[in-house]
């Protein structure tokens, strides 16, 4: 007799058990299921596994696959905002769909570009109180975000970040290695480009971290921009705050390194934190 697997701890795994019960319904192998998804078999073990949260494409292709009646769409809408602030479930539905990911980070790496223990450090600092199981859920819903990148039209994802995130040592030392080698593997990658806003750039034309977010000209959706602020976000759809988000952003590039100087200075942070 098999034993018993234990409950599911979160949605994700709620979503990625229910996939492997399908797929064992149905009689079906996990790279089948890759094939007709169009994605690759690593991101389908993945969302079995509860490592990753599905896309909504995957839950729709699910449906067709497994021929329910949106039953994984539906289970995906459920589980992915759970464990979520009500204030940033607006935030997620735009980023999935987005074309282009535009961000500027004064103090902090994006969450979506954070490490598990980068983020750890960062969640045991805001809440000091919450126990162990806590903190794990909180790190793996942050992670799960990366899921975005990982679909088969990526958005573009473009990061200024300001020369105090690679100086600002969350978690340690080692940490923040790990934390800037994880960003210049993926700085390397076609759809993402990190830049860095020197020190001696001057007074930057935006202080706060915003986000914009642009969508293919057949999406309904305009352009949006997303500030947060004391723990509370809202996503912005005005034609003008926009048009000044757009503004200052282009600043803001023009004045921080190239790509490649960017990539530069993450290797000698790399160099000082191995130190």
């Amino acid at each position: 007799m098999s034993e018993r697997k234990p409950e599911p701890v979160n949605g994700l795994e709620w979503f990625g058990r229910e996939v492997e019960e399908a797929l064992r319904h149905k009689g079906a192998t996990q790279q089948e299921l890759a094939d007709f998804t169009g994605y690759k078999a690593p991101y389908v073990s993945k969302v079995k596994s509860g490592k990753a949260l599905a896309s909504p494409h995957f839950a729709e292709r699910c449906d067709l696959f497994f021929n329910t009646s949106g039953y994984f769409a539906r289970l995906l809408a459920r589980v992915s905002k759970h464990g979520h602030p009500e204030w940033f479930v607006p935030y997620l539905n735009l980023e999935e769909k987005a074309a282009q990911v535009l961000d500027f980070s004064p103090f902090l790496i994006m969450g979506i570009l954070q490490t598990p223990t980068y983020a750890e450090a960062l969640f045991r600092a805001a809440h000091p109180r919450d126990c162990d199981d806590m903190i794990k859920e909180e790190v793996n819903l942050r992670l799960a975000r990366r899921s975005v990148l990982e679909r088969p039209e990526p958005p573009l994802l473009w990061v200024v970040l300001d020369a105090s995130c690679l100086r600002r040592e969350v978690g340690g030392r080692e940490v923040m290695r790990g934390q800037m080698e994880h960003l210049l593997q993926v700085g390397q990658t076609p759809n993402v480009t990190v830049q860095v806003l020197p020190f001696d750039s001057g007074a930057p034309p935006a202080a706060e971290a915003f986000t914009l977010l642009t969508f293919d000209d057949d999406e309904d959706s305009a352009p949006v921009l997303y500030s947060e602020a004391q723990g509370l976000g809202r996503v912005i759809d005005s034609a003008s705050v926009v048009a000044t988000g757009t503004d200052r952003y282009e600043r803001l590039r023009a004045d921080a390194l190239s790509p490649e100087q960017s990539l530069r200075a993450l290797r000698e942070a790399i160099k000082e934190y191995a130190q």
